[in-house]
């Protein structure tokens, strides 16, 4: 299932709208990474979206290879 293991974010449902004014159906996936994450010394794997990636290295928990 397209879920964050951190933030909980996951897919979300809308519509196409066409030039005709049809409407389907549409469903955004979140982009989601597999991360390795060291926490007390171990490491974790985690699928975790890239604005939570994004907000990890803000605050100085992941750094980048």
């Amino acid at each position: 299932m397209q879920k964050c293991e951190l933030t909980g974010k996951g897919k979300q449902f809308g519509s196409n709208v066409s030039f005709s004014q049809r409407h389907t159906k549409k469903v955004w996936k979140p982009n989601l990474q597999i991360k390795t994450i060291i926490v007390d010394g171990k490491k974790i794997r985690l699928k975790i979206s890239t604005q939570a990636i994004r907000t990890l290295k803000k605050k100085g928990l992941v750094t980048t290879k």
